[in-house]
C-alpha cells in the first residue's frame, strides 16, 4: 500500500484539478448563456431572409441568372473549417476536423481541397498540408457581424473570380448545452430552389427583382456564415461546460477513494504501531 504523504500529495493535487475544472465549468455556462441568446435571436432574421429570397426567386430566373448560382465543374473547393481557440470541450473540435478529413479524403478524391480555418484547433491541424489558404484565428477576439463580413466578401470574391469552384462550412450545430450536431452546408455556389408548390405573388418590386435579388444574395451569404460561426461558438462553450461538469466528477469519485485509501492506510499504520507497542511491553514482561 502506498505510504500516506504519497496519498495526501494525490489528494492535494486531484483537488487542485477539481478546483480549476469547477471554475472553467462555472465560467463555460456564463458565456454559454450570452451566446446561447444571441444565436437564438438571430435565427428567425436567419430563417426569413432566406424565405424572402426563396419567395423571390421561385418566380423568376433571377437565382439563376446570379454569379454567385454559377454551377461549374467541380475541381478546387475550398472547407471553411469552424473550430475553437481552445481545448478542453471534448470532442467539440475534433468531430469538425474528422468531418473535414471524410470529406477531403471520401467526397473531394482527386480533387484540389483548401481550408480556410476559423480557429486555432482547425489552423493547427491542417497547416502541415500547406492547404490553409488564411487563418482567421483572432476573428473570436471580436465576434461582430462586420468581422465575418469581411471574410464572407473573401469567399465570395474566390468563386467569382474562379479561384474555386465549390464552398463547403463545416461547423458544430448548437442544439442544446450536451448536443452539438455536425453541419456541412454548401456556402458558394447557391443552391438552387426546388418548390413543388405554384407560387403565383402578385407584386410590384421596386427596383427590379433581379436588382433585389442580387443584394439581398450577399447579404443572405455573410448572415450564414455569421450563423454558422455564431452557432459554433455557443456550442464550444456548451461541450466545455459538459466536458469540465463530466471532468468535476471524476475528480470529485477519485478525491473520494484516495480519501479511503488513505484512511485505510492511516488505519493500518496505527495497528501495527499498537501491536509493536503491546509486543514491546509483553518482551519487557517476560
Amino acid at each position: 500500500m502506498a505510504n500516506l504523504k504519497e496519498i495526501r500529495n494525490r489528494i492535494s493535487s486531484v483537488s487542485s484539478t477539481m478546483q480549476i475544472t469547477s471554475a472553467m465549468k462555472m465560467v463555460s455556462a456564463a458565456k454559454l448563456k450570452k451566446a446561447q441568446d444571441a444565436i437564438t435571436a438571430m435565427r428567425p432574421y436567419s430563417n426569413k431572409l432566406t424565405e424572402l429570397l426563396q419567395s423571390l426567386s421561385a418566380t423568376s430566373e433571377a437565382d439563376s441568372a446570379s454569379k454567385y448560382a454559377e454551377q461549374r465543374e467541380v475541381e478546387k473547393v475550398l472547407i471553411v473549417a469552424i473550430t475553437s481557440n481552445r481545448g478542453l470541450a471534448g470532442a467539440f473540435n475534433s468531430n469538425i476536423i474528422k468531418q473535414v478529413s471524410k470529406l477531403t479524403n471520401e467526397t473531394y478524391t482527386n480533387k484540389e481541397v483548401s481550408y480556410l480555418a476559423i480557429g486555432k484547433k482547425a489552423n493547427d491541424a491542417f497547416k502541415k498540408t500547406n492547404k490553409v489558404i488564411a487563418n482567421e484565428s483572432e476573428l473570436y477576439d471580436d465576434l461582430t457581424f462586420d468581422n465575418v463580413s469581411k471574410i464572407a466578401e473573401m469567399l465570395m470574391e474566390k468563386f467569382v473570380s474562379g479561384e474555386f469552384d465549390k464552398i463547403e462550412i463545416v461547423y458544430n450545430h448548437f442544439k442544446n448545452a450536451a448536443t452539438q450536431l455536425v453541419i456541412t452546408e454548401q456556402f458558394l455556389p447557391i443552391v438552387p430552389v426546388e418548390s413543388d408548390e405554384n407560387v403565383n405573388l402578385d407584386y410590384i418590386f421596386e427596383p427590379s427583382k433581379l436588382e433585389i435579388v442580387e443584394e439581398l444574395i450577399p447579404k443572405s451569404l455573410k448572415t450564414q456564415l455569421y450563423k454558422g460561426i455564431r452557432d459554433s461558438f455557443a456550442s464550444e462553450h456548451g461541450a466545455r461546460m459538459t466536458a469540465m461538469h463530466k471532468a468535476t466528477d471524476n475528480a470529485t469519485e477519485l478525491r473520494d477513494q484516495l480519501k479511503l485509501t488513505y484512511n485505510k492506510a492511516r488505519q493500518a499504520a496505527i495497528t501495527n504501531e499498537i501491536l509493536e507497542i503491546v509486543g514491546g511491553a509483553e518482551a519487557l514482561n517476560n
